[in-house]
């Protein structure tokens, strides 16, 4: 497990794009936080370490949004999912092992990520801008993230 503190959007921002360099391109990188706890900004650097520089919103209100940049990049907002049922009809199983999948809220649907999913925790800070990562699944490249 790897811990890393954010005091920034910027160095959150950079934090995505540090990971974006290791990526395979068949990664499911599983999100768990509150609102606007940082979510949406790691992404964003994500898609821009993967070469995507056109904009990265929050996919709430479409499920997923998709970027195409060295690999495809599917942004699911699981948020509004609260079954089974609901995680079937996003499309959501069509999207494995297509691209790289980034998952906000999955806490969700948890019962549906894999063993090799990389899981990052987010938590507030006590102050504003502070921001703790906790990431699982990628203590071999711990050199490079930190």
């Amino acid at each position: 497990m790897i811990k890393i503190i954010s005091d920034s959007v910027t160095k959150t921002e950079e934090l995505g794009r540090k990971i974006a360099s290791i990526l395979k391109g068949d990664e499911i990188i599983a999100m768990f936080g509150d609102l606007g706890a940082g979510k949406t900004a790691f992404t964003r650097g994500l898609a821009l370490g993967l070469g995507f520089e056109y904009g990265v919103s929050s996919p709430t209100f479409a499920i997923v949004n998709e970027y195409n940049g060295k690999f495809n990049i599917y942004h699911f907002d699981m948020y509004r999912i609260s079954s089974e049922d609901d995680l079937y009809s996003t499309g959501f199983y069509d999207y494995l092992d297509n691209g790289v999948i980034v998952i906000e809220w999955s806490e969700n649907i948890e019962y549906a990520l894999d063993d090799n999913a990389i899981r990052i925790t987010i938590k507030k800070g006590d102050e504003d801008n502070l921001r703790i990562f906790t990431i699982e699944g990628l203590d071999e490249y711990e050199n490079i993230i930190t």
